[in-house]
Formats: structure tokens, sequence, C-alpha cells
């Protein structure tokens, strides 16, 4: 049976951006929960909940979970969604990406990307 966590806010970007900035967090400080959508547009990081108040990146939206949040289980609860990277359901072990060090990371994604001649 999952574990209750805590509601979550998502931030979803491009698919492009939002796979670099995966293995950016992954090789550094680690990355939370991540979705991809079954169309392949977009990306969708977890973050506490209460990060949409003062996300303001452009080229990325963030979500308010009204005080509802995200259910993190073994499917998804975000309709035509995946797991890009599941949650680790063990103890404690639930967290959802540090919404500054995934702006940091997002942005490096971009400037990546921009030198790499992608969009």
């Amino acid at each position: 049976m999952p574990q209750a966590t805590p509601p979550c806010d998502l931030v979803t970007v491009p698919t492009q951006q939002g796979l670099e900035a995966v293995d950016i967090l992954r090789l550094r400080t680690g990355v939370g929960p991540v979705l991809h959508d079954d169309a392949g547009d977009g990306i969708g990081f977890l973050v506490p909940q209460g990060t949409a108040d003062g996300w303001d990146l452009p080229g990325s939206s963030c979500t308010r979970s009204n005080g509802r949040g995200f259910s993190i289980g073994a499917e998804p609860s975000v309709a035509g969604s995946g797991w890009l990277v599941p949650p680790d359901s063990g103890p404690g072990k639930i967290t959802a990406t540090d919404p500054a060090v995934l702006r940091a990371a997002l942005g490096e994604a971009a400037r990546t990307i921009r030198l790499a001649g992608g969009v």
C-alpha cells in the first residue's frame, strides 16, 4: 500500500529541456519523482506544495495542487502520463525536487540546448 505523501505542485517544461535537467539533477543532487506525458510534449517535476506561488521561470509552468496535492503512487494521478523517474516508496524516501535546485538545473539545461544548436 502506498504511503501517505505530502502534497506537491507540478512544474512542467518542454521535453528536451526536462530530459536534460533530469540528467543534470541525477548527476548532482538527485531528482524527485518526474512525470512524462504520453504524447511526449512535456516533463513534469513534483515540487513542494506552495512552489507555484512564486514560480516565474519563462518557458515553464507550475500547477498548484489547490490543497489536494498530486498523489504519488505506483500509477501517476495525472491523466495521460507515466513515471520517467518513479517515486521511491520506501519509508522517508519520497521527496519532491527542491525548487531552487530545479530552477538552476532548468537554466543550465536551456543553456546547454542553445549551445548544442537546439531550440
